[in-house]
């Protein structure tokens, strides 16, 4: 297969390997400048432009079922679904609720920090949060269950999801099981930029959420970048990306076997087999056309153009450590350690999103029934961002509480500090001023 992407990291040049590191969404200003009337036309007008914008981008007619999925077509939905299907959502659902309930923090915790004085967190749920779940390359109830699970266990008041109708002005049937086992019962009909306006400003139907998460197009990323004042976008979830990461233990059709996991979501997808053994290189190279023969025409079309291309293919590395290296300025959203001995390369590589260790552990199952969140930052955001959790559903105040016998000692130390920052109200606040109001 000699037109997949090959990259011998030994013989690239600075620009060279900087290119590997490039993702889809790098340059937004497209984007930015066709999203921004979008935007404006739904803050301005409301319903009337997400009615017109369904029907222009999605091809659909909704104002007849109206923006909001009704009871009856959630109901209707589990008759859809194939009642497998159902059990398998179900299966997932169970699995991710377990894993985040782990992640729960506790409402409140204080501390003495000296005798008498008390400092901790407490913890509330945000008001309201739209959670974003893509329709434009396929049906994803995945992103459903990892975006409500969370959500819900954290205990907002207010979750809606939005996604893109298809053309007859529907949700995706498997879309709407999902959000209700997981218990979420408000979805609105719109996707894209449109959407993300929708929810920032809110409109007749759709009402307004302080916080959006899940994964988008580039168009979604835009409208998230312009509307950052205006609403909380969360972490960074663009196009699909992984690693691959194989030592000389494994078989190359192996690793080209997940290389196509994450490949197959899009062409603005990005995904490299990273390998040190060009054995397993060219192992993967010669799977590849076998693989393909077994997936849909479009997948292969989606994986192939990812492959081929500047954003995926085979990197070969001189060492361990070069691929270690290569992997940590990376920082992919999903990454494989395909190794029998996995846990002997954990600790050399710090930047990656999710770590799915070994031969029997490939993205597939963290995408859909593993439990950890498979919402995942991507172009390079694992170097500050994790993965979505229960704490992107909850603020976290400070709490603090001073008895009388801690006062004086706080207060002197205070005082000292505020003097020299020159903040004289500051000073006033624990000065004998204070002491005299105490004394009443």
């Amino acid at each position: 297969m000699s037109d997949i992407s090959f990259h011998d990291l030994s013989t690239l040049d600075a620009d060279g390997r900087a290119s590997l590191l490039r993702r889809a969404e790098a340059d937004l200003s497209a984007f930015v400048e066709k999203a921004r009337p979008i935007i404006e036309a739904v803050r301005t007008e409301g319903d009337a432009a997400l009615l017109r914008f369904a029907r222009e981008f999605d091809k659909a007619d909704v104002a007849d079922g109206g923006l909001k999925v009704s009871e009856a077509e959630v109901d209707a939905a589990f008759d859809k679904v194939e009642k497998d299907v159902v059990e398998s959502i179900r299966f997932g659902i169970e699995n991710i609720r377990h894993f985040h309930e782990e992640q729960r923090p506790e409402t409140m915790w204080l501390k003495e920090i000296r005798p008498g004085a008390y400092a901790g967190d407490r913890y509330t749920p945000i008001a309201s949060v739209a959670l974003y779940v893509p329709r434009g390359k396929g049906a994803f109830p995945s992103v459903t269950m990892m975006t409500s699970v969370p959500a819900v266990i954290a205990g907002v008041p207010q979750i809606a999801i939005v996604t893109p109708p298809t053309s007859d002005g529907s949700v995706d049937a498997a879309t709407l099981v999902a959000a209700r086992l997981a218990g979420v019962e408000t979805v609105y009909k719109c996707g894209g930029a449109q959407a993300v306006a929708a929810v920032a400003y809110g409109t007749e139907t759709v009402k307004p959420a302080v916080k959006i998460v899940g994964p988008g197009s580039p168009w979604v990323v835009a409208a998230k970048s312009l509307l950052s004042s205006v609403i909380n976008t969360g972490l960074p979830a663009g196009p699909s990306e992984a690693i691959i990461f194989a030592d000389d233990s494994v078989d190359g059709g192996l690793a080209a076997l997940d290389l196509l996991i994450e490949a197959e979501h899009g062409p603005d997808s990005s995904a490299y087999l990273v390998t040190h053994s060009r054995k397993v290189a060219e192992a993967a190279l010669a799977a590849l056309p076998q693989h393909w023969s077994r997936m849909s025409e479009q997948r292969v079309e989606f994986s192939r153009a990812v492959l081929t291309g500047m954003r995926g293919g085979i990197v070969l590395t001189a060492s361990l450590e070069d691929s270690y290296r290569f992997i940590n300025d990376y920082a992919p959203e999903h990454l494989e350690i395909l190794s029998k001995e996995p846990f002997a390369h954990l600790g050399h590589i710090t930047e990656a999103a999710e770590i799915l260790m070994g031969p029997h552990t490939p993205v597939t199952l963290a995408n859909f029934v593993l439990g950890p969140n498979a919402v995942l930052p991507t172009s390079r955001w694992a170097r500050t961002y994790g993965p979505l959790s229960v704490t992107d559903f909850v603020k976290r105040s400070s709490v603090g509480y001073v008895t009388s016998a801690a006062y004086p000692e706080l207060a002197q130390h205070a005082r000292r500090l505020a003097r020299y920052e020159g903040f004289s109200s500051h000073e006033n606040a624990v000065s004998e001023i204070r002491s005299r109001y105490l004394s009443v």
